[in-house]
């Protein structure tokens, strides 16, 4: 296993151009269309990182700031904040522009995912440590830890909650 990685090693930027059959009744593009390029372009970073499969365990902090159009070329930006023992926060940024770049491109969403990487039986395993480089990089590293610390808080405050289903 390698000793650690910096968060540009896995980085990742997938484009796509969005069709008719992405869309929802409002004539947009439906949310969990970008949702799935979420988790995918987040998978294939975390697996990137981990040097093998990684499953999403948490994804949580979407905001879906403004509407994705057919037309649209949607560019959904992926990299690694944060590695624990087996699993990995990965931030994702989406951005869309037209097609014929009429406008600027402009970001339409925003996630946080926890992935966990596993082995051949679907086993957590441990994963290289993540070494930032850049200011920008240890900032997104303390956040991360602030929002992995409240996903435990909250985990811990519900399951504590005996009307709360699990």
């Amino acid at each position: 296993m390698t000793a650690g990685r910096p968060p540009s090693a896995s980085e990742l930027t997938l484009s796509q151009i969005m069709d008719q059959h992405d869309t929802n009744l409002m004539g947009t593009v439906h949310g969990g269309q970008v949702l799935n390029l979420i988790d995918s372009v987040a998978g294939v970073v975390a697996a990137r990182h981990s040097d093998g499969p990684a499953v999403t365990a948490v994804m949580d902090e979407t905001a879906f700031l403004r509407a994705v159009r057919v037309g649209d070329v949607v560019h959904v930006a992926a990299r690694i904040t944060w590695a624990g023992r087996s699993s990995m926060e990965v931030a994702v940024k989406v951005t869309a522009d037209r097609w014929d770049r009429a406008v600027p491109p402009t970001t339409v969403a925003t996630s946080h995912l926890v992935m966990v990487a596993v082995d051949d039986d679907g086993k957590p395993r441990i994963v290289p440590a993540l070494l930032p480089e850049t200011d920008a990089d240890r900032r997104a590293f303390r956040q991360a830890e602030i929002r992995r610390e409240h996903r435990l808080t909250l985990r811990a405050a519900l399951a504590e909650d005996e009307n709360f289903p699990s």
